[in-house]
């Protein structure tokens, strides 16, 4: 059983789509789905440096095209699918859910809104890898920050104020690493509840499909039937933790026996590696892992 994962942001890096936008039909796509965003993805997916990405108005659009347009190149129908934060907007329209005008509207406004409520104080996210979970969550508490995103295989992202992070980096959990994330606000905690109103404005004029494949939320990792009930779980985990580890435990239970992580793969291939065992990855990192892709997706449907 084949699943596809979209990442979250923090997996963009300087050049990712280079090699896609020599292949003709992913271009184009890049094309339509610049125009649905109002923002250059050909020039931040390929020549901006990894500090201009970091922008959440800019990489959470450019990270949901990437994904909407690889899965279009690969042209694969898998069992089920997942996304990582804003990675869930890409899954949506994988799912069928969002058209990928939408998709891309919806994302716009969710990133505007979340950089504007980063802006207004100086928040971010530093990742905590490594020893025993209760003992990481209680040193995030301590710190007085929150468990933004809890990923298993040994990773949790605490959100909060610049001082809490630097509390919790200076004392971090026995046998645990404490590092730094380059995104620009405390993402899925209460720092970014003035971006929420918009966003359900948004979400409520838009017209949306139940799923045709598959889809898990990141509220608690089940699957979500009704496609007007995915988009408010998306409008809600803008303030909410984001449950991979969850989601992860559903793949698991459903028998899937492959996944893939579309670009710009690596990060949620890494986690499963170690959180879901038996299970093989594949991480499409260029154009040039498309034809590899394509075979794995076939050896898993």
């Amino acid at each position: 059983m084949l699943a596809i994962t979209c990442p979250g942001q923090g997996a963009q890096k300087s050049g990712f789509l280079s090699s896609f936008l020599e292949l003709e039909t992913f271009s184009a796509q890049i094309d339509e789905l610049e125009a649905a965003s109002g923002i250059d993805l050909r020039l931040h997916g390929t020549e901006s440096d990894d500090e201009t990405i970091k922008d959440t108005a800019l990489a959470q659009p450019l990270l949901v095209a990437s994904a909407i347009a690889c899965a279009a190149e690969l042209g694969v129908t898998p069992a089920v699918v997942a996304g990582h934060s804003v990675g869930e907007i890409a899954a949506a329209q994988l799912a069928g859910i969002f058209t990928s005008a939408d998709a891309m509207s919806f994302v716009s406004v969710r990133a505007n809104g979340m950089a504007s409520a980063a802006a207004a104080t100086p928040t971010g996210m530093s990742a905590v890898v490594g020893g025993v979970p209760e003992d990481v969550l209680a040193a995030i508490e301590a710190a007085g920050a929150s468990p933004a995103n809890v990923n298993g295989g040994g990773q949790t992202v605490a959100a909060g104020s610049r001082e809490a992070l630097d509390a919790l980096a200076e004392n971090a959990p026995e046998r645990a690493r404490v590092i730094p994330l380059p995104v620009a606000g405390a993402f899925h905690t209460e720092y970014m509840a003035p971006a929420t109103e918009a966003l359900a404005a948004t979400a409520e004029a838009l017209e949306v499909s139940d799923p045709q494949v598959r889809i898990l939320t990141n509220s608690d990792g089940s699957a979500v039937a009704a496609g007007r009930d995915y988009v408010d779980l998306l409008v809600k985990q803008v303030t909410n933790p984001v449950r991979w580890d969850l989601c992860q435990e559903t793949l698991l239970a459903q028998g899937v026996t492959g996944m893939i992580e579309l670009v710009p793969g690596g990060t949620l291939t890494g986690i499963a590696r170690r959180a879901m065992k038996g299970v093989e990855t594949f991480a499409i990192k260029s154009a040039a892992d498309l034809d590899g892709a394509r075979e794995f997706a076939a050896a898993h449907a």
